[in-house]
């Protein structure tokens, strides 16, 4: 009796961890979300020229280049974002301070009829260099977030975050990730439906 109390610890243990992971409808759902977003960028500013990719409707407004900046600084500190929530411990019952379902937290993110002052450490000043490295820096970032989601055993739904607008979990911080990437495709867009917006 007293050696099988070790092994059923153990398995124990192990199914405590493997429920703790995010579900594969889970993973699934993230990497589509993130794939979406990185397709709908580049399908958004394919072809356009520099005198496109600098355009200001007016001088309080981001030029498309400056919105693909925001985007690059946003994916790196967003996700900087999930996995300082994983470094705290993982808290089961906080789950009653997350308010949103990843529907509702989606919605809202992506909902341009709502503005944001953007902070300063995510304010477009040229970082990166030209417009072709700031675009692969974003690249190569969300490349490495949806390899991340890939393999991840993290209990993504048990750590959290705090936005404005209230707590969200880590899960939802790589959602909102994304979620982030398509508001400003559709910034990105109002640029170009602008009246005095250069030509093809």
């Amino acid at each position: 009796m007293k050696k099988l109390i070790p092994i059923l610890c153990i398995t124990l243990m192990g199914f405590t961890t493997l429920q703790a992971q995010i579900s594969k409808e889970e993973r699934a759902a993230a990497i589509a979300e993130m794939t979406k977003t990185h397709d709908l960028l580049l399908t958004t500013i394919k072809g356009l020229s520099e005198e496109q990719l600098n355009f200001r409707s007016d001088v309080d407004s981001w030029s498309i280049a400056e919105c693909v900046e925001h985007i690059a600084i946003s994916e790196n500190n967003l996700f900087g974002m999930a996995m300082g929530a994983l470094e705290t411990p993982a808290d089961p019952s906080k789950r009653g301070d997350v308010k949103m379902t990843d529907e509702q937290l989606m919605a809202i993110i992506v909902d341009r009829s709502t503005k944001v002052k953007t902070s300063e450490a995510f304010e477009p000043s040229g970082k990166f260099g030209s417009f072709e490295e700031t675009l692969n820096a974003f690249l190569e970032k969300r490349k490495s977030n949806m390899e991340f989601v890939s393999s991840t055993n993290a209990d993504l739904r048990n750590h959290y975050a705090q936005l404005p607008f209230g707590t969200i979990d880590a899960y939802q911080a790589l959602l909102f990730m994304s979620g982030h990437t398509e508001r400003h495709i559709l910034q990105i867009v109002e640029v170009m439906e602008n009246d005095d917006f250069p030509g093809m």
